[in-house]
């Protein structure tokens, strides 16, 4: 009678664990199941804590029927297949076939890179003091994190990137000068959710703070109770790789490059056609191929990419297509501060730039050179975004703002 209640108990604990490790932090089981963002991140802060309970409600089961006889044999059998792929699918998925390069990602000249990235193939790019890095989207979408110990420029930027919110963003990967120990972990609302696994704290990647300092009464963004407690972003922008070889003939290219451990390298090959699948559905079709989406906005369609930054609590995106019908410049005002929205057609990029001067801009280069002088980048823009993941995390924003300051000058950059 008590190996049987203990059996019972214990495969009860196992599976039902189980199944909310796989539905929260399976990542391909969101396209099957609905996930609750606090569920996610429930699990993300207590995942290994959660997974020694789980186990061991299956340890407990395993001896409650070999010693006292609790259950049938057929029952553990199958239990013990489900417990396999509950919590080895999302760990191996997680941990091993998305494993980043936050320190390690190895970074090639042009003339190398041109081998495996095409001439008109997007890169995401970020600089620092003339040293001028690419990230290929093909290249870093299954490990979402690339930096090195040397850094940019001297200074430690790591690219981040979401493939679900086709998004690249730079970050300073510090909190209060603590360096954070990052790992790729989950997506809600078609957007990547980073862990620190120092505090255990999942980051919103579009957003660059912890969980914990969400201010959850805030006025339109999300912002950090504590605008020091966020990681700084670092000006990224979009490009062609011919315009990035036009701009930095000694640029560096990311490259991921297969693992020389067979196993690794097997799996890195699965978890890339199954990315590249989903990824190639995300592109085309409206509906996202992950619905987990809180809100919806139909003032745009859902894959319209669009270039968007936030200063203080104020949001504004533009189009492209909005941009090069305006004469390839668009003046506005976002958060106080006016902007200028330039796209080059030389380095085939477009640019989001401070424009101080106190009067508008009518030229602005790739460079940022200025007929009101030399403009610098707008660290916050989030080049490409996918519409549908950038009013879901800034459902107040604006849509290709032009003209005077419509913006608010309270609050931090989000």
């Amino acid at each position: 009678m008590v190996g049987t209640i203990l059996f019972a108990l214990g495969l009860v604990v196992s599976l039902g664990i189980g199944f909310v490790y796989f539905r929260d932090l399976g990542d391909i089981s969101q396209m099957l199941l609905k996930v609750k963002r606090e569920n996610m991140v429930r699990f993300i802060r207590h995942e290994y804590r959660l997974i020694g309970v789980g186990l061991g409600g299956f340890v407990i089961a395993t001896l409650a029927h070999f010693i006292l006889g609790g259950g049938p044999f057929w029952l553990w059998f199958i239990s013990a297949l489900l417990v396999l792929f509950l919590y080895g699918f999302p760990y191996v998925w997680v941990h091993l076939g998305l494993r980043n390069q936050l320190n390690d990602a190895a970074f090639f000249p042009i003339s190398e890179a041109q081998k495996n990235v095409g001439p008109t193939a997007p890169v995401i790019v970020f600089d620092n003091n003339g040293h001028a890095r690419a990230h290929p989207d093909a290249q870093i979408m299954r490990p979402h994190l690339a930096g090195d110990v040397d850094g940019l420029g001297g200074k430690d930027v790591v690219m981040t990137y979401c493939a679900m919110a086709n998004l690249g963003q730079g970050y300073v990967p510090r909190i209060e000068g603590k360096r954070l120990d990052l790992e790729v972990l989950a997506q809600h609302g078609n957007n990547l959710i980073l862990r620190d696994n120092e505090s255990g704290e999942p980051i919103q990647h579009i957003y660059g703070f912890r969980e914990a300092d969400r201010d959850p009464n805030a006025d339109g963004p999300a912002c950090p109770l504590r605008p020091e407690a966020q990681m700084k972003p670092w000006p990224t922008y979009r490009m062609t790789f011919r315009g990035f070889k036009k701009a930095f003939p000694d640029g560096e290219v990311y490259l991921n490059m297969p693992s020389p451990n067979p196993l690794l390298r097997l799996l890195d090959m699965v978890t890339e056609i199954t990315f590249g699948w989903g990824i190639g559905r995300q592109h085309q079709e409206d509906a996202p191929v992950m619905d987990n989406m809180d809100r919806s906005d139909d003032r745009l369609p859902n894959k319209t990419y669009v270039w968007g930054i936030t200063v203080g609590n104020d949001a504004a995106c533009w189009t492209d297509d909005f941009v090069v019908d305006n004469n390839w410049i668009v003046n506005a005002s976002v958060g106080g501060r006016d902007v200028v929205v330039s796209l080059d057609p030389k380095y085939e990029s477009l640019g989001v730039w401070y424009n101080d001067s106190g009067k508008p801009v009518t030229r602005c280069d790739f460079w940022g050179m200025s007929d009101q002088g030399r403009l610098q980048r707008v660290e916050t823009l989030r080049a490409g975004v996918f519409w549908h993941v950038w009013s879901e995390f800034f459902p107040d924003t604006d849509i290709n703002r032009v003209g005077a300051d419509m913006g608010r000058s309270d609050g931090v950059a989000a």
